[in-house]
């Protein structure tokens, strides 16, 4: 083959591994999603202990990153300052935790498919708490589209059957913990020039996380689960949900790493369809018309948000080249001078 057919081939390898990427990411936060409500759900396994769970995946996490970043040394540790770790990895991982605590206890009282339509806010709450901490500029237009995903999500809460208030407070401060986690992260690690893949992530806030967790554990969950003497540590169901949580971080890391935060967005809404479809169809919860098309709505919103922001990454891609462009043809020019001076001076020495 020629020059053009092994481009092509190139261009198809890539494209194929970046499906591969988008798939596996897809299939595991999937699986961790209805195994974590399977074990949660009152009708399901009927282990309604959220922080318990979140607090065996934090542990099994702490572990496994410190055996592969201490002991195998597969992955090199931050240069981390005890200074850096209190001011901003110990606030990310007290709202990591109270993210990951409220989540999951959402389960408990909410549909698969409702929880996924609610989850259509985070673009509303990263962009808001982005504005609040200056992070983001204030757009008329943006904030049109947030208030369009807005009216879909209530839309969709209007039409869910199974409504529970409390349940939707847990999923709204969630995302609210969530918007929050991921704009400090820019502002306290980013703006330094740390960054985390996950194995190196969980090694720092995994551990944080599990000591912020202990607190409303042993109040809240302890004095429950010592009253249920009957119950006896299923080391396969956690085991295997551990394991799902623990992929899951790897497969974030492959998916944004390998293409792009963009691609893990427009990735998500595909997993919400999917998990809405699925939640009809195999758990039968019920979805109402009014909920698919509140959804809608949202998913147009989020679905222009993403358009938005590739256009804009566009743009800013097209000014670095350009940018580049005239700085490389400026010092063509200074080079060009520089021989002709040289040249000049070689002459008048003659």
């Amino acid at each position: 083959m020629g020059r053009g057919g092994a481009l092509s081939e190139s261009v198809l390898k890539k494209i194929i591994l970046s499906y591969s990427y988008v798939a596996i990411w897809i299939f595991l936060s999937f699986t961790v999603i209805v195994y974590n409500k399977y074990i949660l759900d009152r009708n399901m396994y009927n282990w309604p202990y959220p922080i318990s769970l979140t607090m065996i995946h934090m542990g099994f996490c702490s572990s496994l990153a410190y055996i592969l970043v201490s002991v195998l040394k597969v992955v090199e540790p931050v240069q981390m300052t005890l200074d850096v770790y209190l001011k901003s990895v110990v606030p990310i991982g007290f709202l990591y935790s109270l993210s990951l605590w409220l989540s999951n206890s959402a389960y408990i009282y909410l549909s698969v498919s409702f929880i996924q339509m609610l989850k259509a806010l985070m673009p509303v709450a990263v962009y808001s708490i982005g504005v609040l901490f200056k992070k983001e500029g204030f757009k008329g237009q943006t904030m049109s589209n947030m208030l369009s995903i807005s009216f879909g999500v209530a839309i969709a809460a209007y039409g869910e059957a199974k409504y529970n208030s409390w349940g939707v407070t847990l999923q709204l401060g969630a995302v609210a913990f969530e918007a929050t986690r991921l704009v400090l992260i820019q502002i306290l690690l980013t703006s330094k020039g740390i960054t985390f893949n996950p194995i190196t992530s969980l090694y720092y806030v995994a551990p944080c996380c599990l000591v912020f967790l202990s607190v409303p554990w042993i109040i809240v969950e302890l004095p429950k689960l010592r009253d249920t003497s009957s119950f006896h540590f299923d080391y396969f169901i956690f085991g295997t949900n551990s394991i799902c949580a623990f992929a899951l971080n790897l497969a974030v890391f492959l998916l944004v790493g390998k293409t792009s935060a963009l691609t893990m967005n427009v990735a998500g809404v595909v997993k919400d369809w999917l998990l809405i479809a699925f939640s009809w169809s195999v758990i039968k919860d019920t979805v109402t018309p009014i909920n698919l098309f509140g959804y809608l709505i949202a998913f147009m919103g989020v679905a222009y948000y993403n358009h938005a922001k590739l256009q804009a990454l566009k743009a800013k891609e097209a000014e670095k080249k350009t940018t580049q462009f005239d700085l490389d043809d400026e010092s063509g020019k200074l080079l060009d001078q520089k021989d002709e001076k040289s040249a000049r001076k070689s002459d008048s020495d003659k």
